[in-house]
């Protein structure tokens, strides 16, 4: 449990990076990474290397698109 999340808030984190967003704090970087693993796998297999129970790869996009949305909807809530 707790390595998911550690491998979660990473994910989140890199998904941040990419994405250009930086850290958006840990809850919302694990959450991010966690909600993005399940999108991400559920869209593109559990393909690659994997690290607590996550395809790294799939995971990583899932994220980058989970941060890429939120960030749109809160941007367009802000205006």
């Amino acid at each position: 449990m707790i390595w998911s999340l550690i491998v979660g808030a990473i994910i989140g984190l890199i998904a941040g990076v990419i994405t250009k967003g930086g850290s958006m704090g840990w809850i919302a970087n694990i959450l991010a990474g966690l909600v993005g693993s399940a999108v991400g796998q559920a869209l593109l297999g559990s393909w690659g290397p994997s690290l607590a129970g996550m395809a790294l790869i799939p995971s990583i996009i899932g994220a980058v698109i989970v941060v890429a949305v939120v960030s749109f909807i809160l941007s367009k809530m802000r205006h």
